[in-house]
């Protein structure tokens, strides 16, 4: 009796989880599936949430990853057989949004990189 009832409580069990996904979680699975197969151009801002200036930029058709040492695992296709690997490395102060722009460019190795770096002000010594 015990063996027949966990039987039907798995089933049931199994039954509400598939069952149970919206719309909405589908199309995040799918959409993040595109992406890991470098189907869909990504924007990555990199924000330092302290100063509220954007640390860096990239964009492209891009997977996107998360390791154990904080960093955001960025792996970028730039031709038919070749690829790039970003890590950003994320702390308390940083922050970052993904988007997806897919549509904006034809060419499927587009890739850019841009750091926002304040360059220091000249300084004059005087004696």
């Amino acid at each position: 009796m015990k063996k027949i009832f966990s039987t039907v409580f798995s089933v049931l069990i199994a039954t509400m989880l598939l069952c149970g996904c919206s719309e909405a979680d589908k199309a995040n699975y799918n959409i993040a599936k595109q992406a890991d197969y470098f189907e869909s151009e990504r924007k990555i801002t990199v924000y330092n949430a302290r100063t509220d200036t954007i640390v860096m930029e990239a964009e492209g058709y891009m997977s996107i990853s998360n390791n154990d040492n904080d960093e955001l695992v960025c792996t970028v296709k730039i031709g038919p057989d070749q690829y790039k690997v970003n890590y950003i490395y994320l702390n308390e102060y940083t922050m970052y949004v993904v988007e997806d722009i897919t549509g904006t460019h034809t060419d499927p190795y587009h890739y850019k990189l841009y750091f926002h770096a304040d360059i220091l002000p000249s300084v004059e010594v005087k004696p």
